[in-house]
């Protein structure tokens, strides 16, 4: 059993052949696939897709930072609203991203801190989106920090430092496509990391994979990041896949 912790299976890439790639997934091991939110203009979709596939997803609920703008009120609102009315596994993705725009990060800041406390109250972890933004991040962990604090650090990217500091708040470290990357750094040092602390995902349908970079991403793909970490851990796939799905049952506790 293989478990992606982060994928978007509901994004319109896959509106062609969704249900050609839900089988290639399955029959690449994967059998849990957890679904974070972006913003309330895909709330539909991704409802319509738990709907269509009960037994496989299960839905996160978030404002993605990219999509804190000047409506953010209203879209905090709706997430709100939606984790009052029914059960979630987790909040996100939710953080703070400096790579595209800037001009909202007080907005970011609010955001993220407000959904944090959200998650708390609910017990439930949260799946972290950090980009170009780890000293605004840890900031925001820091004031936050406490029992109820603990979830997944998606996509990590940063340093041994810094992921021995999202460790240290509770955090797994979410590894995707990008440590198949000859440039994405992360593969140099993922070993003095105990496997204890991973989870597996690949943020579908971006952040393909080698040999897939550049292409759309699937959760079969997963198969790439494992069999990646077969090398980086000289442990075997099979115990590479049920080390992580155990990690993501201790977050999301299914």
């Amino acid at each position: 059993m293989i478990t992606d912790t982060h994928t978007h299976l509901y994004s319109e890439q896959f509106n062609d052949d969704r249900d050609e790639m839900m089988t290639r997934a399955k029959e690449a091991g994967v059998s849990r696939f957890f679904i974070p939110a972006i913003d309330s203009s895909h709330s539909k979709s991704m409802f319509e897709l738990e709907k269509n596939y009960p037994n496989d997803v299960f839905l996160m609920m978030g404002l993605h930072p990219t999509s804190v703008k000047e409506n953010y009120k209203e879209e905090l609102a709706h997430v709100k609203e939606w984790i009052d009315k029914r059960d979630f596994y987790a909040i996100g993705e939710i953080g703070i991203d400096l790579y595209w725009d800037k001009t909202f990060l007080p907005q970011q800041q609010e955001a993220f801190k407000i959904q944090i406390q959200w998650a708390k109250e609910k017990k439930l972890p949260i799946a972290i989106h950090c980009r170009e933004a780890f000293d605004e991040i840890f900031e925001v962990l820091e004031s936050e920090k406490d029992d109820d604090l603990y979830g997944i650090f998606h996509c990590f990217t940063g340093t041994l430092e810094q992921a021995h500091k999202a460790i240290s708040y509770n955090m797994k470290l979410g590894i995707g496509g990008v440590v198949t990357f000859k440039n994405g750094k992360i593969d140099k040092f993922l070993h003095k990391i105990d496997l204890k602390h991973i989870v597996l995902e690949t943020d579908a349908p971006y952040l393909a994979p080698t040999p897939y970079r550049g292409k759309r991403n699937e959760s079969s793909y997963i198969e790439k990041v494992v069999g990646k970490l077969v090398d980086i851990y000289g442990l075997s796939f099979q115990e590479i896949a049920e080390i992580t799905t155990q990690n993501s049952k201790q977050i999301f506790g299914v």
